[in-house]
C-alpha cells in the first residue's frame, strides 16, 4: 500500500504539469506554419519564381501553388511546400492582409515574388480558449510567433 500511495502521490504532482497534446500540436502548428512562411519567402527571393500561399479559412488548411510564366498555378517540386502546415484540430481563426483587411471566412491567397512577400500579413490559429498569432514582415522575411491573440498595428 506504501508504493501504491507513492507512485500515486507521483502520478498526481507530475500529470497536471505536462503540456497538453492540444496546447503542443497548436504550438507546433505555430512554429511550422512560421518555418513554412520564412521557407516560402526565401525560395521565391532565391529561385525567382512566383508562389502563392492559400489560407483556406473554412477547412483551416493550407496549400501552396507555383505560379507559370503563363499564369497557371502548379504543384511546387520542393516537398517541403506540399506537407502539412497546420495539425488536424487547429483552426485558423483569421488572417490580416493589407489588401483585404481582415478575412474570418473563405479563402485568403498571398503572393510571393522574386522581392519575398510584399505585403505584411497576421494570422491567428486556435484550439479551444488558446491562440497564437503569427505575423509575416513585409521584405526581409522576419516572421515572429507570439503566444495568445495579439492584434497588429502596421
Amino acid at each position: 500500500m506504501v508504493v501504491v500511495f507513492i507512485i500515486s502521490m507521483a502520478a498526481a504532482i507530475v500529470l497536471p504539469r505536462l503540456p497538453k497534446p492540444e496546447a503542443t500540436r497548436l504550438k507546433n502548428s505555430a512554429q511550422n506554419l512560421a518555418s513554412g512562411l520564412r521557407f516560402l519567402n526565401d525560395q521565391a527571393i532565391i529561385t525567382k519564381k512566383v508562389y502563392r500561399l492559400h489560407l483556406n479559412l473554412g477547412e483551416h488548411s493550407t496549400r501552396i501553388t507555383e505560379l507559370s510564366p503563363t499564369g497557371d498555378e502548379l504543384q511546387p517540386g520542393d516537398q517541403f511546400m506540399s506537407r502539412r502546415l497546420i495539425d488536424e484540430g487547429i483552426e485558423i481563426e483569421d488572417a490580416t492582409v493589407p489588401r483585404l483587411g481582415l478575412v474570418t471566412e473563405g479563402e485568403v491567397t498571398v503572393t510571393f515574388g522574386p522581392a519575398g512577400i510584399s505585403d505584411g500579413m497576421t494570422i491567428h490559429l486556435k484550439a479551444r480558449d488558446k491562440h497564437f498569432t503569427i505575423i509575416a514582415y513585409p521584405s526581409g522575411g522576419k516572421v515572429k510567433v507570439l503566444e495568445g491573440y495579439r492584434e497588429v498595428n502596421s
